[in-house]
């Protein structure tokens, strides 16, 4: 029998190169750290997948689920079932909503979001009679999740390849030229586009904050040819900006917000779509006997151990005003970056917004060797993003490992570019 490390089809993991001996084997973790099996600590420089974000061993949250796995550990929420942990939830989240009098539809996490938000869009201008907008206009470095309709809007072309035929009426518009985006609209027609989605920072693209006046440009498209607007805040919601998302740093509100990562710190699996008033009240229209319905569930959708493991996160992330810490790390972080790679010789760019940086390299240093080397040489994890090597660490770190961390990633690039 294969070593169970070989059994598993990892994720994003070509698995013919894939050697188990050259990964570690998380066994614990606390705080900002985790050990592998053979007892070496690291420190967590990613939150994981962008998601530890009130760090790790919280017992608060373990708790909370423990005890409502204990009294229930869920019922469906399907045909207008409910229990106390969700509708706890959708109380809370109404407050802490980046849109005005939302909506919110839950799923299991981010790709269940895009999912969600894609396909509402399209049954939205069904309902409305305009059944021929169904294009969404995704960003060239985007990443929405892999499933069916995230993997079609993915700007990464080798994550598109070998599938055949993906969900049609999808293109490709500028990361940062508002001009180029109005053309692409014109081109197309506006009665054929449904949505425009678009993260106002981009992670797996490579941490590419929206550059000034870009997502206020894209609402300001999406009003004047009638479009709906979609934010993807998978990663920058739920305080990783120092704000509760990224839309309220900019300043801008689109119709639909989707969510996952951070409104449970990684503790459980959830995620969802707040959506506007303007998108959701056709369905909601109880004076209309013809009101459509959106057909779309997930088994697990507002899950109650799930609900419970959100509402003690973002009840911790309140009680430790951790959203005011936050806007000290990235202030930190934004200088520390800058000061230590501004004038490096292998980097290209230096990039940060919130708690999310990267250090962009140029192609004669390869960022998955730096990664590589800061894992086994320094105890340091962080995640390549294309030539970007990028950080986002936990809300609870400091600014003394945060010091050390990009310290360290320096010496690993001086490392990795003398090894060349």
């Amino acid at each position: 029998m294969p070593v169970p490390a070989e059994i598993l089809w990892h994720p994003h993991t070509n698995m013919a190169s894939f050697v188990p001996e050259d990964n570690p084997v998380c066994c614990r973790a606390q705080g900002t750290y985790i050990w592998d099996e053979q007892g070496r600590q690291y420190f967590d420089g990613t939150s994981a997948l962008w998601f530890a974000n009130i760090g790790h061993g919280n017992e608060s949250v373990a708790r909370a689920m423990y005890e409502q796995a204990c009294r229930l550990e869920t019922f469906h929420t399907f045909v207008g079932n409910s229990h106390r942990p969700v509708l706890d939830l959708m109380e809370r989240l109404y407050r802490l909503a980046p849109l005005d009098d939302p909506r919110i539809i839950l799923g299991s996490g981010g790709s269940d979001a895009a999912d969600i938000a894609l396909k509402l869009a399209r049954r939205y201008w069904q309902v409305l009679g305009k059944p021929k907008k169904q294009y969404v206009l995704a960003r060239e470095h985007a990443y929405h999740g892999l499933h069916a309709f995230g993997t079609s809007v993915v700007g990464d072309d080798d994550l598109r390849k070998g599938y055949g035929s993906l969900v049609p009426y999808v293109c490709r518009i500028s990361d940062d030229n508002l001009q180029e985006v109005r053309e692409t609209i014109e081109d197309l027609g506006a009665e054929s586009i449904a949505a425009i989605i678009a993260e106002p920072i981009i992670g797996a693209g490579g941490m590419i904050p929206a550059s000034a006046g870009y997502l206020a440009g894209l609402r300001a498209l999406a009003d004047e040819f009638d479009i709906l607007l979609i934010f993807d805040e998978v990663v920058s919601g739920f305080g990783r900006t120092g704000e509760w998302f990224a839309s309220e740093l900019y300043g801008v509100t689109p119709d639909m917000t989707m969510f996952a990562k951070g409104v449970t710190s990684g503790y459980a699996p959830l995620g969802g779509v707040f959506v506007a008033a303007r998108v959701w009240e056709p369905f909601y229209d109880s004076a209309n006997p013809q009101a459509p319905a959106y057909w779309h569930g997930l088994t697990y959708s507002g899950h109650a151990v799930s609900c419970a493991a959100a509402m003690a996160n973002l009840e911790f992330i309140e009680d430790n005003h951790l959203l005011g810490h936050v806007r000290e790390l990235s202030q930190f972080v934004d200088a520390e970056l800058h000061r230590v790679f501004e004038r490096n010789e292998y980097v290209a760019d230096v990039r940060s917004k919130g708690l999310l940086g990267g250090v962009e390299l140029h192609s004669s240093v390869s960022a998955g060797s730096v990664v590589a080397v800061l894992r086994d040489e320094f105890g340091q994890l962080v995640r390549p993003c294309n030539q970007t090597v990028t950080i986002s660490p936990p809300f609870i770190s400091t600014i003394e490992e945060l010091r050390s961390l990009i310290a360290d990633i320096a010496e690993a690039v001086d490392l990795v570019a003398g090894r060349c």
